[in-house]
Protein backbone atom coordinates (compact mmCIF):
# COMPACT_ATOMS: atom_id res chain seq x y z
CA UNK A 1 0.00 0.00 0.00
CA UNK A 2 1.18 3.43 -0.79
CA UNK A 3 1.35 5.68 2.19
CA UNK A 4 -0.19 9.11 2.03
CA UNK A 5 2.18 12.01 2.37
CA UNK A 6 1.79 13.64 5.74
CA UNK A 7 0.36 17.10 5.74
CA UNK A 8 2.16 19.67 7.77
CA UNK A 9 0.11 20.65 10.76
CA UNK A 10 0.13 24.27 11.70
CA UNK A 11 1.48 25.16 15.06
CA UNK A 12 -1.11 25.00 17.86
CA UNK A 13 -0.66 28.71 18.45
CA UNK A 14 -1.59 29.57 14.84
CA UNK A 15 -4.56 27.20 14.90
CA UNK A 16 -5.83 28.72 18.13
CA UNK A 17 -5.39 32.20 16.67
CA UNK A 18 -7.31 31.27 13.53
CA UNK A 19 -10.13 29.72 15.56
CA UNK A 20 -10.29 32.77 17.78
CA UNK A 21 -10.45 35.10 14.79
CA UNK A 22 -13.15 32.93 13.24
CA UNK A 23 -15.27 33.46 16.36
CA UNK A 24 -14.51 37.16 16.69
CA UNK A 25 -17.15 39.33 15.03
CA UNK A 26 -14.54 41.96 14.09
CA UNK A 27 -11.00 41.27 12.99
CA UNK A 28 -7.88 43.42 12.81
CA UNK A 29 -8.87 44.28 9.26
CA UNK A 30 -12.15 45.74 10.53
CA UNK A 31 -10.42 47.73 13.25
CA UNK A 32 -7.94 49.20 10.76
CA UNK A 33 -10.80 50.28 8.52
CA UNK A 34 -12.64 51.73 11.51
CA UNK A 35 -9.58 53.80 12.45
CA UNK A 36 -9.42 55.17 8.92
CA UNK A 37 -13.12 56.10 9.08
CA UNK A 38 -12.63 57.73 12.48
CA UNK A 39 -9.73 59.80 11.09
CA UNK A 40 -11.95 60.99 8.22
CA UNK A 41 -14.68 62.01 10.68
CA UNK A 42 -12.19 63.90 12.87
CA UNK A 43 -10.76 65.62 9.78
CA UNK A 44 -14.28 66.74 8.83
CA UNK A 45 -14.87 68.24 12.27
CA UNK A 46 -11.47 69.96 12.23
CA UNK A 47 -12.33 71.51 8.86
CA UNK A 48 -15.55 72.89 10.38
CA UNK A 49 -13.69 74.85 13.04
CA UNK A 50 -12.70 78.48 12.72
CA UNK A 51 -14.45 81.56 11.48
CA UNK A 52 -13.86 83.48 14.68
CA UNK A 53 -13.51 87.24 14.50
CA UNK A 54 -10.97 89.18 16.54
CA UNK A 55 -13.59 91.91 17.13
CA UNK A 56 -16.94 90.66 18.53
CA UNK A 57 -18.74 93.66 16.99
CA UNK A 58 -17.73 92.70 13.45
CA UNK A 59 -19.33 89.73 11.71
CA UNK A 60 -16.86 87.43 9.94
CA UNK A 61 -18.20 85.95 6.69
CA UNK A 62 -15.48 83.28 6.63
CA UNK A 63 -17.97 81.16 8.54
CA UNK A 64 -19.81 80.57 5.26
CA UNK A 65 -16.82 79.30 3.28
CA UNK A 66 -17.00 76.25 1.01
CA UNK A 67 -14.77 74.33 3.40
CA UNK A 68 -17.07 74.76 6.42
CA UNK A 69 -20.46 74.57 4.73
CA UNK A 70 -19.89 71.91 2.07
CA UNK A 71 -16.62 70.00 2.30
CA UNK A 72 -16.53 69.31 6.05
CA UNK A 73 -20.08 67.90 6.35
CA UNK A 74 -19.50 65.71 3.29
CA UNK A 75 -16.33 64.33 4.90
CA UNK A 76 -18.15 63.64 8.17
CA UNK A 77 -20.99 61.81 6.42
CA UNK A 78 -18.53 59.89 4.24
CA UNK A 79 -16.62 58.92 7.38
CA UNK A 80 -19.77 57.55 9.02
CA UNK A 81 -20.69 55.65 5.84
CA UNK A 82 -17.16 54.20 5.76
CA UNK A 83 -17.57 53.16 9.42
CA UNK A 84 -20.64 51.13 8.47
CA UNK A 85 -18.67 49.47 5.68
CA UNK A 86 -15.75 48.85 8.07
CA UNK A 87 -18.01 47.02 10.51
CA UNK A 88 -19.68 44.90 7.84
CA UNK A 89 -16.59 44.10 5.73
CA UNK A 90 -15.03 40.65 5.71
CA UNK A 91 -11.31 40.20 5.29
CA UNK A 92 -10.89 38.45 1.93
CA UNK A 93 -7.40 37.28 2.85
CA UNK A 94 -8.60 35.23 5.84
CA UNK A 95 -10.71 32.90 3.71
CA UNK A 96 -13.59 33.01 6.19
CA UNK A 97 -17.00 33.30 4.60
CA UNK A 98 -20.34 33.86 6.33
CA UNK A 99 -21.46 30.34 5.31
CA UNK A 100 -18.69 28.75 7.39
CA UNK A 101 -19.98 30.14 10.70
Amino acid sequence: MASKPEQKKSAPRNKALEENEARMPLTRYNYKLMLIGFAVIVLGFVLMTGGRSSDPNVFNYDMFSFRRITLAPILVLAGFAFEIYAIMARDKRSGITPDED
